[in-house]
């Protein structure tokens, strides 16, 4: 006799029902797990074992088979444990075997019977909720589990509590939904740092603005102590939380990657920041056991790469075509994973190594020409892909004295009213729902989003001529150009001053 219970092999976001058949039988002892499992799988014999033991259960002397079907896809993590030791109790009838007919489980043991937070609740949950399946899961992710809909959700924190619960000795309440504590960490900071802490750099805090207003991606060069990277961890600030669509999407993919915080929904737009030394898949996504990587994790949200030319020039050539389709194709021999990445690049970099091109006191022997193979390092296509490219100049001793300027709370206001124009417009026209900003604009809406008056359209074919910009290029200013006028509440119809200041931050005007 078989008894099968349910759980998921994930696939990306996505994820695949495997059912648990555990058989015990006559001959030697044996506990052996087929079906493509990997090692933490193979090892969850063990911890099942000991589980059991805990509560003075022993296994039976025979020989035990779990077959992890189907059988030709891979089984990684530590979620098979809950599913497995089900499997077994209802084999050695300690539970009714048609009791497990509806269950989707998942959940990792602990030795002493506990159950402990795996990764992947958040979409498994959905998954259970689209099968009408009752959701099992680790106590630590109910909170996670229950946004996924009206769903039965049980969530022990133990094997005992799970037992009595299926038998009717004990009622476990469905847990609550809980938002995730998910303000960003960076730099050692636990608070944003508000934009009115920033001293000069006005040009710089307009591009800011305008790249929060409209998602786009910003590049900034200055010598070292120009404020780059301070302006790029005042972002999350004057951005707009996420909507409830896209916190799910965010959720999901953090609960897969197990990063998300608290267990809870997250309800502010992800800020990344990694090393310049990550390596590619550490950015895309992949390695041995195909996880996320961060141009995933900051889906929705902000990647900040600090040093640009500073990380390998393969690492960064990889960023071209996620930064187009807006998601990660990971590809293996035997199969392709994809990730979300529609994110918002910000980078930040020094003119040239020693970092003070143009100081004449303090620029190296090397100059200029240190600055020109520097800055060779960053590829054509990848800069033609930055919508605004603006110069960050050191910050005179006198501006360090000059009044705050304006708080974030105060740039926020005007980057929200601009986002809610942008998404009425999108409606209106029809567009899809991964239209947010006039970044995800495609080319065959910006006839919609940047209608030009004469002098505009005279001005925009000038700057085609004189600098040299490519089609990429060129959309991309008709991107930046509506935004800016959107900002300004002057959105019907885009006139030459909107265009110009677009137009000005081509900062490498040759791309």
């Amino acid at each position: 006799m078989v008894a099968t219970i349910s759980t998921i092999a994930f696939q990306g976001v996505d994820v695949q029902r495997v059912d648990v058949q555990v058989q015990i039988s006559d001959g030697l002892p044996a506990f052996t797990i087929v079906g493509l499992p990997d090692k933490a799988v193979a090892e969850s014999k063990e911890r099942v074992r000991a589980a059991l033991h805990a509560l003075g259960l022993a296994l039976p002397a025979k020989r035990l088979t779990v077959n992890l079907a189907p059988a030709d896809v891979i089984k990684e993590g530590s979620h098979y444990d809950l599913p497995i030791a089900l499997g077994l109790l209802a084999a050695m009838d300690v539970l009714p075997r048609e009791e497990l007919e509806n269950y989707l489980v998942l959940g990792e043991l602990s030795l002493d019977a506990g159950i402990r937070a795996v990764a992947g609740v958040l979409p498994a949950a959905i998954h259970a909720s689209a099968n009408d399946n009752i959701l099992v899961c680790p106590a630590a992710c109910g909170g996670e589990a229950a946004w996924a809909g009206d769903l039965d959700i049980v969530a022990p924190a133990n094997l005992i509590q799970l037992i009595n619960h299926m038998k009717g000795t004990q009622v476990l309440s469905r847990p609550a939904a809980t938002l995730a504590d998910d303000t960003p960490r960076s730099g050692g900071d636990t608070m944003i740092p508000d934009l009115s802490r920033v001293k000069g750099q006005e040009s710089a805090k307009r591009a800011l603005e305008i790249a929060a207003a409209g998602g786009h991606n910003l590049l900034m060069s200055g010598p070292p102590g120009s404020g780059k990277s301070m302006l790029a961890r005042c972002l999350p600030g004057i951005l707009p939380p996420l909507s409830a669509r896209e916190a799910l999407e965010v959720s999901m993919i953090h609960s897969l990657a197990g990063t998300l915080p608290e267990g809870g929904l997250m309800k502010m737009r992800p800020y990344r920041d990694p090393h310049h030394s990550a390596s590619l898949p550490a950015l895309i996504g992949g390695g041995h056991k195909v996880k996320p990587g961060e141009i995933s994790l900051a889906h929705r949200g902000v990647l900040f790469l600090d040093e640009l030319p500073e990380f390998a020039r393969g690492t960064l050539e990889s960023l071209r075509q996620p930064l187009e389709s807006g998601s990660a194709l990971v590809a293996r021999a035997n199969h392709h994973v994809t990730y979300p990445a529609r994110f918002q690049l910000i980078a930040a970099m020094n003119p040239c190594r020693c970092g003070f091109l143009g100081d004449g006191g303090r620029e190296c022997t090397k100059a200029p020409r240190c600055g020109v193979d520097y800055q060779a390092k960053l590829s054509g296509p990848l800069l033609d892909r930055i919508d605004i490219q603006v110069d960050v100049p050191g910050v005179a001793i006198a501006d360090l004295d000059a009044p705050a300027g304006e708080a974030s709370a105060v740039v926020a206001t005007r980057v929200a009213r601009a986002r809610a124009i942008q998404a009425q417009r999108f409606e209106e026209h029809g567009a899809g729902a991964h239209l947010i900003s006039n970044a995800d604009a495609p080319p065959e809406m910006l006839e919609v989003i940047a209608a030009l008056t004469p002098a505009a359209k005279s001005l925009i074919d000038q700057a085609v001529q004189g600098m040299n910009l490519s089609a990429r290029g060129y959309h991309r200013v008709l991107r930046v150009a509506p935004t800016i006028a959107d900002l300004a509440d002057a959105p019907a119809l885009l006139d030459r001053v909107h265009l110009a200041e677009a137009l000005s931050y081509r900062r490498f005007g040759g791309f």
